[in-house]
């Protein structure tokens, strides 16, 4: 039996999903969104492009959640985008209704599900979706650390003159202006990168990827970055379907490990058909734990100003 995704959003992000996961042969996926015609439209151009591109994975779109019924997975990626001068934190109202509006129709439908968890401010969306589905902590996952880490690496790579694939980077914490990337686990085929690049150059990347968001927002004027979020989820997505076992940061629940209790965060995590298998810790050192603390409770604080219904659990 074939994979099926459900992509809740239709707009830029989820368009782009979409493409990846039937070009990749991953799954079938249908596209809802609440505007008439925009999932229909989207869905049936991917139909069209089949024959030329090479892929037979079907992809439809609708209005009506009956059609995600018995999904594998379900891409939450609907939501209000963030617009020039306004930070994820700003999201929080806006949001929260919409995702506990999806979540509460998507989870009855497949019991069974995993849910990533696209729209900001993510890891506060996280809690949303674990409070109104219901679901074990585990089938909630977000998509933060993989895209934070590969800006990370592209700018490390475009500053070196050298190929993205060489690079690697680490981004733990919060979805926000309050990440932590790693410093030491910074690397370019292997090497790390202090041996490559000043500190002060390094630093000046660092301060580009927590603001890389921002940075596309204040260019493109009228919308927020979508390839390299979509790359993210697709990722996540064939990690799970494909039972990979793969280790991604991504932000999931966590229950003492790091020493945070009870909040969704950034953390390295085993990633497979059941979700989140596994919280990787690594040792930090003082400086990058007082950091993820830091992270964390700015997660908190956003998490607080939530609405008590229905209740977080």
């Amino acid at each position: 039996m074939r994979n099926k995704v459900t992509i809740v959003g239709a707009g830029n992000v989820g368009a782009a999903t979409a493409q990846l996961i039937v070009q990749s042969g991953l799954a079938d996926v249908v596209l809802v969104d609440v505007v008439e015609g925009l999932a229909e439209g989207k869905a049936l151009d991917l139909e069209e492009a089949g024959p030329i591109v090479g892929y037979d994975a079907r992809i439809s779109g609708s209005t009506d959640y009956d059609e995600t019924s018995g999904s594998d997975v379900v891409v939450i990626t609907a939501g209000q985008a963030r617009l020039p001068g306004m930070s994820r934190d700003d999201l929080l109202a806006r949001n929260v209704v919409i995702v506990r509006s999806v979540v509460a129709q998507v989870a009855p439908r497949s019991p069974n599900a995993i849910l990533v968890v696209v729209a900001n401010p993510l890891d506060a969306m996280c809690h949303v979706a674990l409070a109104t589905s219901g679901f074990p902590a585990g089938r909630i996952v977000g998509m933060a650390g993989i895209l934070d880490s590969a800006r990370l690496r592209a700018f490390l790579a475009m500053e070196l003159g050298v190929s993205r694939t060489s690079t690697d980077a680490l981004v733990l914490g919060g979805h926000g202006d309050s990440m932590v990337p790693l410093a030491r686990y910074v690397t370019v085929g292997g090497v790390p990168a202090s041996e490559l690049i000043s500190s002060e150059r390094l630093d000046r990347l660092i301060a580009r990827t927590r603001n890389g968001g921002a940075e596309i927002v204040a260019l493109l004027k009228t919308g927020s970055a979508y390839y390299a979020p979509a790359a993210a989820v697709h990722r996540m997505v064939e990690a799970i379907l494909n039972d990979r076992h793969e280790i991604l940061p991504c932000s999931a629940f966590v229950q003492g490990q790091y020493g945070i209790h009870g909040l969704f965060v950034g953390v390295p995590v085993r990633l497979g058909r059941g979700g989140v298998e596994q919280i990787v810790e690594i040792e930090l050192t003082p400086i990058e734990s007082t950091a993820l603390a830091a992270s964390a409770a700015a997660v908190r604080e956003l998490v607080d100003r939530l609405t008590p219904e229905p209740a977080l659990t």
